[in-house]
């Protein structure tokens, strides 16, 4: 894999990816590519990446050896790469900053952002008050619900959060309101996508972003191994959760050369692969057009979006990046899934075992990666991308454990209940 040379100049991972977009988008698209060409090599502008990301970001995020977990469990030994330490509280923060630095180079005032988890949303307001920028975040009205603590930091923040009433009220429609948005404002108006998803050049530029991770981590890992006494110099196994993929490629790409390391994607399996509520797009989708790029989306006979289900927002979506559509084709990733119970046993894991409190989204990976150190060896690593922390997934892991969560006096201003939809 030495070669690998993706996505083509015209924004295709093989036969996915490309653009398919309103031609009102056609020239803001354009215009988006020939800045993305002519700044993301740019030594100021590359310096200034950089600077952010350690100064305001907190980066390089460390490496844990998840020990006790290890020890208890057997078998491989287990590894968690801690973006949920990055200012905000996730990944999404590293693609945020690098996109608002283009927004300002190309003189747009006016951000829009599309969030399911929030964590995107979050990162896009914090960034916008940081830069001075007007912020608007769309937020589908089932996700407003379950994730009111980032609806309020995003408010705290200046930015102004739209409930989305329409569809399914997530992700997929939060992105497709403000995909409108865009066609309606593209003169001002810089969209800050927060997936591998989306028209080219977003999949690509979202990666190049977010590779800051997996680059990070080819440096962390051979002195953490050697503290095990392993004698490889990168881990056996890379594992990392999927819903529209930007944390998986963000840790992936930089392992993509070294074929002997496994890339592992772990979608949400929700009730079960052989029922109707999941959100596993590349084992149980078909190929398709959404978000104006061709990539596995979960779709019926007829070719219409299927809903879809998840213990997690960051997950509920009926799609997935083009590019890792193009990994599993070609065998270089493997795709895997993990049920609400399931990734819920392992976030109660996680949070005793380890005193660590992970993301819904990062549990899903992180149950996967229990699950298979028991099959390894030792002498074995398994590198697991802990994509965000649990403080806006409190609520929702209350309510599921029966926990009377929101009657609490202290948090009763946060609450959602009894159709109440104001943070």
């Amino acid at each position: 894999m030495a070669s690998y040379q993706q996505p083509d100049s015209s924004g295709h991972f093989g036969r996915y990816g490309g653009s398919f977009a309103s031609e009102t988008l056609t020239f803001a698209l354009q215009e988006l590519r020939d800045a993305y060409a002519r700044y993301q090599h740019d030594p100021d502008f590359v310096a200034e990446f950089a600077y952010e990301l350690a100064h305001f970001v907190g980066r390089p995020s460390p490496i844990y050896h998840a020990a006790r977990t290890s020890r208890e469990i057997g078998g491989a030994q287990i590894y968690l790469k801690r973006e949920d330490l990055n200012h905000t509280g996730a990944h999404k923060i590293n693609n945020v900053i690098g996109q608002a630095m283009l927004a300002k180079r190309m003189r747009k005032p006016r951000i829009i952002a599309e969030t399911g988890a929030g964590q995107h949303g979050v990162a896009t307001a914090t960034i916008c008050a940081r830069y001075g920028l007007e912020c608007v975040v769309y937020m589908g009205a089932e996700d407003v619900k379950r994730q009111s603590p980032n609806v309020y930091r995003m408010k705290l923040l200046g930015a102004t959060v739209v409930p989305v009433e329409s569809g399914s009220k997530t992700l997929k429609d939060a992105l497709n309101e403000a995909m409108r948005d865009w066609v309606a404002n593209v003169d001002n108006t810089f969209y800050i996508i927060g997936t591998v998803a989306g028209p080219h050049p977003y999949p690509m530029m979202v990666r190049d972003f977010q590779s800051v991770i997996g680059t990070e981590c080819l440096t962390q890992m051979p002195p953490m191994l050697a503290e095990q006494k392993i004698a490889a110099e990168q881990p056996d196994v890379v594992v990392a959760c999927v819903g529209g993929g930007s944390n998986a490629m963000g840790i992936f790409h930089p392992y993509i050369p070294f074929e002997n390391v496994r890339l592992i994607g772990v979608e949400a399996a929700g009730e079960g692969l052989d029922t109707p509520k999941h959100s596993a797009s590349l084992q149980k989708g078909s190929p398709g057009v959404l978000h104006g790029n061709r990539t596995f989306i979960l779709q019926d006979d007829n070719g219409q979006i299927t809903e879809t289900h998840s213990i997690s927002a960051g997950l509920d979506y009926p799609g997935v990046g083009p590019e890792h559509a193009w990994l599993q084709e070609i065998g270089r990733a493997e795709y895997v899934g993990i049920t609400d119970q399931e990734a819920l046993a392992a976030f109660h894991h996680l949070c005793r075992t380890e005193g660590i409190i992970p993301a819904l989204e990062s549990s899903h990976a992180f149950a996967y990666a229990m699950q298979l150190a028991k099959t390894l060896r030792p002498d074995q690593s398994i590198l697991v991308n802990l994509s965000g922390r649990g403080d806006k997934d409190i609520g929702t892991v209350a309510d599921l454990s029966g926990e009377d969560f929101y009657d609490r006096p202290s948090l009763r201003g946060l609450s959602v209940k009894g159709g109440d939809s104001k943070p």
